[in-house]
């Protein structure tokens, strides 16, 4: 008895949680008893691995921006499995499940048929920010058991995401494998990358959160106080958290995935994730062909969106950039890695294929634009698609200047390293591929001007 009673004393004990509550037909929806715990977090991060794709938005017909897709993602499953979800607005307001100012409208019990849910959900994303995420989360350890499926990211009031899936068998650049969208709000594509993130910010708990579980008590809803939930912490503040490592996004990888794998077999599982990811994007890339050859699917427009392969193909990018590393840090044998990736062949279309040698060398050169040849979607036209990417990355580079540097210079120096970090590879791909065009401008001068 006495052992008894020691085991249930260490046993963790859950928050202590509300009072019953009378909830009116007028609201949102309902929640009767249920509760968010530990439990309900696992079942969260289930579900979004399982059902967020990069065209969720699109067809759900959704518009969002980067801070829309984390509160959009937790409102709509707390809707589904009737668990309590708040947001805090910007003019410090907080709204949830219980409100009642769109009682006019019908319910249904699918989510997305429910007007009055919808209705409610698009209000919410209006009304938040990535300035209202620090009121609406708290800080986590970084560990496994923490960091999961559905935990919101965000640096500093400029930019945010969400963990999509953790990938821990080393078949990815990253472990933490994010869904992010752009600015301004509209209905897109998630673009899906791996984690990376300047280090967070203890003045505004910026870094990898989770959001704050609603609670009845006296008579309101309210947050359950930060230091209260069960992954809290503030460790990723600490500069211990980064001792041995070059910066947090590497510090990040080792807590979730501290293995030391093989170099072979490390190469080995991102070629074979890599060439999924290529195998995906063969249907994809005919069917945007067949659709937007002849014209009408202008950049921005609802077709660009839905036939586009931008953040499919910085993925590809991504991975591919990776295995290089893997290869040339340790040393591994050219000549078999080259036989490896000649083998692999890339079906692009009714009798034409090309090798993941091909993809491999040329990568930087798929064209994401549906209304492109299949050549230059799969690389074929490489002095075209620099000319191409010197313009987007400009571009790319233009919107961070306007939208950030006022507000947010330490993001925008980070942003525009990496897009000047891409023109000078481009700069040098356009000398080695000996192109005979009028070479593309590329801007040189200080960043962060």
């Amino acid at each position: 008895m006495k052992a008894l009673l020691i085991i249930l004393i260490l046993l963790p004990v859950p928050p202590a949680f509300s009072e019953s509550i009378k909830e009116s037909p007028h609201q949102v929806w309902k929640v009767e008893e249920r509760r968010w715990t530990a439990e309900e977090e696992s079942n969260f991060a289930r579900w979004v691995e399982e059902n967020i794709a990069e065209d969720f938005f699109i067809r759900h017909k959704i518009p969002a921006d980067c801070a829309d897709v984390s509160y959009a993602i937790r409102w709509i499953y707390a809707r589904i499995a009737g668990l309590p979800a708040g947001a805090t607005t910007k003019n410090d307001k907080f709204i949830g499940h219980w409100s009642t100012d769109w009682e006019h409208l019908p319910t249904h019990p699918d989510w997305h048929k429910d007007l009055r849910f919808r209705k409610a959900l698009l209000h919410m994303l209006s009304e938040t920010t990535t300035r209202t995420l620090p009121l609406d989360t708290y800080p986590i350890r970084i560990a496994p058991d923490s960091v999961a499926p559905g935990t919101p990211f965000f640096v500093t009031e400029s930019h945010s995401g969400v963990i999509g899936r953790v990938i821990s068998d080393g078949s990815s650049g990253h472990p933490l494998q994010t869904w992010e969208a752009t600015s301004p709000a509209k209905v897109q594509k998630l673009s899906g990358r791996d984690f990376l993130t300047p280090r967070p910010e203890s003045t505004v708990y910026s870094g990898l959160v989770k959001f704050r579980w609603p609670i009845f008590r006296n008579g309101r809803w309210e947050y359950l106080p930060a230091a209260e939930h069960p992954f809290y912490s503030l460790e990723q503040y600490s500069s211990d958290f980064y001792e041995g490592y070059a910066d947090f996004v590497e510090a990040v990888a080792r807590r979730i995935d501290p293995t030391d794998y093989d170099p072979w077999e490390k190469m080995e599982k991102v070629l074979n994730t890599t060439t999924r990811y290529l195998m995906d994007r063969v249907p994809v890339v005919q069917t945007g062909y067949q659709r937007c050859h002849r014209g009408g699917c202008r950049e921005g427009s609802a077709l660009w969106e839905v036939h586009s392969t931008p953040g499919r193909d910085g993925r590809i990018v991504l991975l591919m950039d990776h295995l290089r590393h893997i290869i040339e840090s340790n040393h591994l044998d050219r000549e078999r890695v080259t036989e490896r990736m000649e083998a692999i062949e890339i079906p692009i279309q009714k009798e034409k294929t090309v090798t993941f040698l091909h993809v491999f060398q040329n990568h930087l050169w798929l064209s994401p634009h549906p209304g492109d040849s299949i050549e230059a979607r799969w690389g074929l036209r490489k002095c075209e698609m620099i000319r191409s990417q010197v313009r987007t990355t400009q571009n790319a580079i233009s919107f961070i200047e306007r939208t950030y540097r006022k507000r947010d210079p330490k993001y925008a120096d980070f942003a525009t390293s990496q897009q000047q970090e891409i023109l000078r590879r481009l700069d040098e791909e356009w000398v080695r591929s000996e192109c005979t065009e009028p070479k593309p401008p590329i801007p040189k001068g200080k960043m962060g001007r």
